[in-house]
């Protein structure tokens, strides 16, 4: 944990501050790193932002040079090869005498090479990382802490480490609450089962960003290893990577076969899944992990029915087994998280105490995810420490203005505006995604894709996308003629305003 006096982001990644320990860096840049974060997410969308740059943090600025770090070489090639004069002109923007970035991997010795900000790497033009390159889409990276090797792995090659699992992400560190007991309890069942076969298979568990999945994926892996089960975690980028991998080395046959050789499978972020071919063969991996009575534990950000990108028979096969939601934390909840993150931090810091009256006052005011919550306990951390002063409900409230400000009232998919809109002009949803031209559907289409513009975070590609794979271009024209006919015509526009209260209810 850093405790500089820098401002940590106030993005849903809450559980680092933005500004590293360097004796060079200040706090200006700390916040200078929050805003260009913030530009990220807003410019790219929600999907890319939380597959590449949530866990991009600052370390410090030293001689013009921006020294970035992120927790695997993975992430660390794809945004040095496709974001990085992204970044450094975002950066430069909020903060003009930063001239070139460096990035770096944490809990790594080596010294941050520079990326070649000049010359980003080409994407390749044949062979399968081109095919996963045509696709358009983002692949996952799970955000990761600081972690430990696996054990007990049932095969040690590179290309099937699988993604190492986070020491204190824990049954015994997970706080259960009235909105996760029962995936709590499902998952601690399937990690702790010894009997013949599996249960609940698969069992899928969704939920937004920051209520815990992710945690229960780990602690479902720490669990079965120890009861000596053969276990791989793997976030879907590494799924992807791995097989794309396999395919450039012609040893797709023996990855495919060590990947069915396994007691249980958790697979995180499915939703990024992309590529025909990839998808085929994820379909038939969990076909015959379940045929063959293996246990499979899947997580993703929304249900099985939702997943639109992924095939059908993927997505039947993932809602034949147990689905459970992870819900909004309670304020009861959000209670005993702070409370079990701030007696952790105690261990370290034997000084810091914050009051009942404190921990009552941030679960209120913090109602959207427990990384927001973990990132309120760093900020209070970091005044006692460096001011030396009791934290008062009057400090927490400065300490953690930016979560509260920056906080998102309600996430509203694209899925749910398209089948709104859908309702109201009495067409199916199949017809807003198809091509049809007619009237009737491209009313509703172009109204359905400008209300997704102006209430999600959502890229215009990323919207093109949701809307049967179509061109940014087409979004930007529908968006730019709703906007003006709203204006000319107050029937239309009423309408509009209608829907939007509807979707934000």
């Amino acid at each position: 944990m850093r405790v500089d006096g820098t401002v940590a982001n106030g993005d849903e990644e809450g559980r680092t501050q933005d500004g590293g320990a360097h004796e060079n860096s200040t706090p200006d840049y700390g916040a200078a790193w929050s805003r260009v974060k913030r530009r990220l997410r807003a410019e790219l969308g929600e999907d890319v932002f939380a597959s590449w740059f949530a866990r991009l943090e600052l370390e410090g600025v030293v001689g013009g040079a921006g020294r970035l770090t992120v927790p695997t070489r993975f992430l660390k090639s794809w945004i040095e090869s496709h974001y990085i004069d992204r970044v450094l002109g975002t950066f430069r923007a909020e903060a003009p005498e930063v001239d070139r970035v460096e990035i770096g991997v944490r809990g790594t010795a080596a010294p941050a090479r520079p990326a070649v900000v000049n010359t980003p790497k080409p994407a390749p033009t044949s062979g399968p990382l081109a095919r996963l390159h045509a696709t358009g889409a983002p692949v996952a990276m799970a955000a990761m802490a600081p972690v430990v090797e696996p054990r007990n792995m049932a095969d040690t090659g590179n290309e099937f480490n699988g993604t190492p699992l986070d020491a204190r992400l824990t049954f015994t560190s997970f706080v259960v609450g009235r909105s996760n007991a029962l995936a709590h309890a499902a998952a601690e069942r399937i990690a702790r089962h010894q009997g013949e076969g599996a249960l609940y298979n698969p069992l899928y568990l969704h939920a937004g960003v920051g209520l815990g999945k992710t945690h229960l994926l780990h602690g479902i892996g720490h669990a079965a290893r120890e009861g000596g089960r053969r276990v791989i975690y793997l976030t879907a980028d590494r799924f992807m990577y791995g097989f794309v991998n396999a395919l450039k080395t012609q040893s797709a046959l023996a990855y495919k076969e060590r990947l069915r050789g396994i007691d249980l499978l958790i697979l995180d972020d499915v939703q990024f899944i992309q590529g025909k071919s990839i998808q085929a063969e994820f379909g038939h991996t969990i076909n015959a992990l379940i045929d063959a009575g293996r246990q499979v534990v899947v997580a993703s950000d929304r249900p099985p029915t939702e997943l639109e990108a992924l095939d059908e028979r993927v997505r039947s096969r993932l809602a034949g087994g147990l689905v459970v939601e992870i819900g909004n934390l309670d304020e009861q909840l959000r209670v005993s998280i702070l409370s079990a993150r701030l007696s952790a931090v105690r261990n370290s810091h034997p000084g810091f105490d914050v009051s009942p009256q404190v921990v009552n006052y941030v679960a209120r005011a913090i109602t959207a995810n427990g990384r927001d919550l973990e990132g309120a306990v760093n900020r209070l951390l970091a005044h006692a420490t460096l001011t030396g002063t009791a934290v008062t409900v009057e400090t927490a409230e400065t300490a953690i203005r930016d979560l509260v400000k920056n906080r998102e009232p309600k996430r509203i998919k694209i899925e749910d505006i398209q089948k709104l809109v859908a309702s109201r002009y009495n067409v199916s949803r199949s017809d807003i995604l198809s091509e049809r031209r007619t009237a009737a559907v491209v009313k509703p289409r172009q109204i359905a894709m400008y209300l997704s513009k102006v209430l999600t975070l959502r890229s215009l590609p990323e919207i093109g996308r949701r809307f049967g794979g179509r061109d940014h271009t087409t979004v930007l024209h529908a968006v730019r003629k709703i906007e003006k006919q709203i204006g000319e015509d107050t029937v239309l526009g009423d309408e509009v305003e209608l829907l939007k209260r509807m979707l934000q209810d």
